[in-house]
């Protein structure tokens, strides 16, 4: 039976060997962008998987998978033992985030449970920053529960624009940090900016990159490279129909002046 917030260790905390880790969020959010960079570290560094969650704060949903077996929705912890050049991680990704209110409240304590049993002193979470229009040149802005954090990582290129994001941030991006902060845990929030309109990698490489700065990890980004340049052919082709869609008004309107 699947509790409200069910938490099952693979693998103990003692036993994984991990030292001061590093805690990394990358839930679905805006553009997918923190879950693009978080499956993209899980893959390239082959995290392995400690923790399932499961959740009645889950849509009430089963996964389809192409065998045509079906599994449970979940979100998973990997851990990464590093080779001494850059913090050992905990990587938090998964299928969904909660569809409740309160479920989010619960969720997030659980992570935060979780990193402290691993021992966690700091996290950063990651996601998308939509701005409602198509973004040329992607670039991350980013907000903290430590003003010492907000200096580090202006010195990295993040952004740290007074206000923003106006709305706040919502879900486990923005909790986890308040959450973190009363207990005592430095965090921050890495938003690539993109247009929240569609999946978008080529802001979820702006973020990889500058994280892997901050961290010293050595990441290949190509795969992201080319699903950018795949959505950058698709958002050519959206303009195309956007610049045709204009041509054919001002021509009905022109016509329209000759009636």
């Amino acid at each position: 039976m699947i509790k409200r917030v069910d938490v099952r260790y693979l693998k103990d905390p003692e036993s994984c060997g991990l030292k001061d880790p590093v805690f990394i969020e990358g839930l679905p959010g805006i553009g997918h962008v923190g879950k693009l960079v978080a499956d993209h570290l899980v893959n390239e560094l082959g995290a392995e998987k400690v923790v399932e969650i499961y959740s009645h704060h889950f849509p009430p949903q089963v996964m389809v998978l192409e065998d045509g077996t079906i599994r449970i929705p979940k979100n998973e912890i990997y851990a990464w033992k590093s080779n001494g050049t850059s913090p050992d991680l905990l990587i938090l990704v998964g299928d969904f985030q909660s569809i409740s209110n309160e479920g989010h409240f619960e969720l997030v304590n659980a992570y935060i449970e979780i990193a402290k049993r691993f021992g966690v002193k700091r996290i950063y979470t990651l996601g998308g920053y939509g701005v409602g229009r198509l973004v040329e040149e992607p670039y991350v802005v980013g907000a903290s529960n430590s003003k010492e954090i907000v200096e580090e990582m202006g010195k990295f290129g993040v952004k740290f624009e007074p206000g923003e994001p106006g709305g706040g941030i919502i879900g486990a991006a923005g909790l986890l940090l308040g959450v973190a902060g009363l207990e005592k845990i430095e965090a921050v929030c890495l938003m690539g900016v993109t247009s929240g309109y569609m999946v978008d990698p080529k802001s979820a490489k702006a973020v990889l990159e500058i994280l892997s700065k901050i961290l010293g990890l050595k990441v290949s980004v190509e795969a992201l490279e080319k699903r950018a340049k795949e959505m950058e052919k698709i958002i050519a082709q959206i303009k195309e129909m956007q610049e045709l869609a204009v041509q054919q008004w001002k021509s009905d309107e022109d016509l329209r002046y000759f009636r």
